[in-house]
């Protein structure tokens, strides 16, 4: 019994031991960490960083508690420099987080007492901590260690500001060159550049003004008196700066309208002229990459409603993210904040999504009121400005973490095998990772390995780099096989020709024999039609050239044209791998068809038209030809093509269209002997009757829908009262 007891105690102990580990493995994940799928749906992945500790007031032996901090900073020492706003100083802490010094009052330039005034931003060079006293608009400098006044910038002066311009510092970056990027609340020019003595220089980088396309037309119309009483469009200004290693210059800024930002995520922008996060060179240039399935600026799980998000333990739609900093990591990696979802955003220097991870909660690892973030080498500092806490979370990166920044590292010194071997081990903890797929491609490529890298490029739906593997590819086949494809493009030129002639030989010898038409004979008629389509619509109608029977297989070989079209289109047109059914092509292809004969005849008849519902399908159909002439040759090259070729293929098929629409409008006024004014004005009106007719038909079916359903329920009313 005793051995029993004794037994039931060891296990107890386990069990507790076992319990409290867990506790402790749980409090350090408080939130999830996520990447996003090619459609915006947030996928979970495992942790890249762990919550180490929260650092309070009390922890770093302050006199006085953080008073709402707005600013974090670290030095090359890891030492942390926090703008304690409120207080009026900037807190200097050592690498291990315990102060040891304050800014705040100092002895200025002329021997008079002085004071900092709500400071919103800090910067650490070499030799010099940099503070935008924003209350007092100027920028202070005190030397790096003893905390010394050094200078004082006041507003800088150019005959480019406004007249009534107001300087207000918040943030602020130095380069190598002691140039200072400054950013002011109230300053929409852009970064002002100037001198480490005060003297201006230049902006850069401003903001594009928001302008909708009836503004610019409307702005064209007024005359000067109207044009300067109307309210000028102002550029949004920036909120925050970081400087890279390699000194380039990362800005924020959360004012831009909402509905503008989601429309530039939406159209997966890469020229970011609207989006909240940027990169700039020296010059005030946009240099930022954006090759990730999303551009860079935060949430994108907006994109999927909010009855949809309620069932899953991610984000609803709550917008877009207002990021409020940025701060760079190593080996090209940069994170920025999001103040609405309290979260961090990591990215890599091509503008891949990493991770995201944060959310908003008193638990730990939690943050309440996001308002900074900075790097201290491989651990990640964020400020945390609640009037309650006024702390700083800092996160540890994991293993999963430390493997990712190993094959980013392993990529940018070109050890491309090291790589490989770096993202396999990313992909056994994370298969959803797509910046791993695309970095073992891309090591593959640069080895040489080709026709390996596709397949990894595929995983990743990442068609730029494919196209670049498949150059190669394709380069290396053309030099092979060079005789071979000349022999290909000489037989098709030739059977191209010999076609031609004969099509020109059936058609000459229909028209003089004088007999009824062959169906051979009404097939090859169409291709007379659709270069000669006035005298081809005219003897189509007058001299009964084309058939019912013709028209049907034009209008098969259509669709079958499109649903190739949807099966058959090469990687780089096609990279999600979405394929339609035959019967949906079809429906695509018959219902605006039959529609537009409908609508046309139905009008015309109303308004003298000659041809008859015959006539106008017979014309109509033969007006598809030049959908599979090109749709055709074209879906077989985008098996071939790369990605700067695309827009050749998306041109063709533009032509085909357009040469089709050309077609239907004078088949339409030939065929009911219209003049060119009154059959535009038909077509307009046919145009609108299809509009019509599709919602007589939609009310129509919804209506015999309901009554259908009127019936069921009071069958199923009867039958349960029986």
């Amino acid at each position: 019994m005793k051995k029993f007891a004794k037994i039931l105690s060891v296990m107890f102990a386990v069990i507790m031991i076992a319990s409290a580990f867990m506790v402790g493995a749980n409090a350090s994940s408080a939130y999830q960490t996520y990447t996003y799928s090619i459609d915006g749906y947030p996928l979970l992945s495992p942790d890249a960083y762990d919550v180490e500790k929260t650092v309070t007031s009390a922890d770093m032996g302050l006199d006085i508690p953080l008073n709402a901090p707005s600013d974090i900073i670290t030095d090359a020492e890891g030492n942390v420099y926090i703008a304690d706003t409120k207080n009026n100083r900037i807190v200097c802490l050592n690498r291990y987080y315990k102060v040891i010094g304050y800014i705040g009052q100092f002895i200025n330039g002329v021997g008079n007492n002085d004071t900092l005034l709500e400071p919103q931003g800090v910067f650490v060079t070499d030799d010099t901590i940099w503070v935008c006293d924003t209350g007092k608009s100027r920028i202070v400098a005190f030397e790096k260690g003893t905390y010394k006044f050094i200078k004082v910038l006041e507003a800088p002066e150019s005959h480019l500001f406004e007249n009534d311009a107001v300087y207000k510092p918040v943030a602020m970056a130095v380069d190598d060159y002691n140039r200072l990027f400054v950013v002011s609340s109230t300053t929409y020019q852009g970064i002002i550049v100037m001198t480490d003595d005060g003297e201006f220089q230049k902006f850069i980088g401003a903001q594009a003004a928001e302008i909708s396309a009836w503004e610019m037309i409307w702005r064209r119309l007024r005359t000067e008196e109207q044009q300067a009483q109307q309210e000028q469009n102002i550029a949004s200004e920036f909120n925050n700066i970081a400087m890279s290693s390699e000194g380039f210059i990362y800005v924020t800024t959360s004012t831009i309208d909402e509905n503008t930002v989601r429309a530039q995520i939406l159209a997966k922008a890469i020229d970011g002229k609207y989006l909240p996060v940027k990169m700039l060179n020296t010059s005030g240039d946009e240099i930022m990459k954006r090759n990730g399935f999303w551009p860079p600026a935060g949430e994108v799980d907006f994109l999927r409603n909010t009855a949809k998000a309620s069932t899953t333990n991610t984000t609803n739609d709550g917008g877009v993210s207002k990021i409020i900093d940025v701060a760079e990591g190593e080996e090209g990696t940069w994170s920025i904040i999001d103040e609405k979802r309290k979260r961090v955003y990591t990215y890599d220097k091509n503008g891949n999504l990493l991770f995201a991870f944060g959310e908003e909660g008193n638990m730990m690892g939690s943050i309440a009121a996001i308002r900074g973030i900075t790097y201290q080498g491989d651990k990640m500092l964020i400020l945390d400005s609640t009037i309650s806490t006024n702390n700083f979370t800092v996160f540890s990166r994991t293993p999963y973490g430390n493997t990712i920044i190993e094959a980013i590292k392993a990529e940018n010194n070109q050890e491309f095998t090291v790589a490989i071997n770096k993202w396999t081990d990313v992909l056994k903890s994370n298969s959803n990772f797509d910046a791993a797929y695309v970095g073992i491609g891309q090591a593959m490529y640069r080895n040489g390995e080709y026709e390996r890298s596709l397949e990894y490029f595929e995983s990743a739906y990442d068609t730029v780099n494919w196209s670049n593997s498949y150059k190669e590819i394709r380069k290396e086949w053309m030099s092979s096989y060079f005789l071979l494809l000349i022999a290909i493009i000489a037989v098709i030129i030739v059977a191209v020709t010999l076609f031609n002639k004969f099509i020109k030989k059936v058609n000459a010898k229909a028209t003089l024999s004088g007999k009824k038409k062959t169906f051979g004979e009404e097939l090859a008629y169409g291709f007379y039609i659709i270069f000669h389509p006035f005298d081809g619509f005219w003897d189509l109608k007058h001299e009964k050239r084309g058939s019912v029977r013709a028209s049907l297989v034009f209008i098969a070989v259509t669709i079958l044209a499109f649903f190739y079209q949807s099966i058959g289109s090469g990687y780089l047109v096609n990279p999600e791998g979405n394929y339609g059914t035959i019967w949906g092509q079809a429906l695509s292809v018959l219902v605006p068809l039959f529609l537009f004969i409908l609508a046309n005849w139905c009008l015309t008849t109303l308004f003298e038209g000659e041809g008859s519902f015959k006539d106008i399908f017979i014309a109509s159909s033969y007006s598809l030809l030049p959908l599979p002439m090109i749709l055709i040759p074209v879906t077989i090259y985008s098996n071939f093509c790369i990605s700067t070729e695309l827009s050749i293929l998306n041109f063709l098929t533009v032509i085909a269209f357009i040469w089709l629409g050309l077609l239907l409008i004078l088949g339409t006024q030939v065929t009911h002997d219209y003049t060119m004014g009154k059959n535009i004005i038909t077509i307009l009106g046919t145009l609108v009757a299809m509009v019509f007719i599709m919602f007589v038909a939609i009310l129509f079916s919804t209506l015999v829908t309901k009554m259908v359903s009127l019936v069921t329920n009071i069958v199923t009313e009867i039958q349960f009262r029986i």
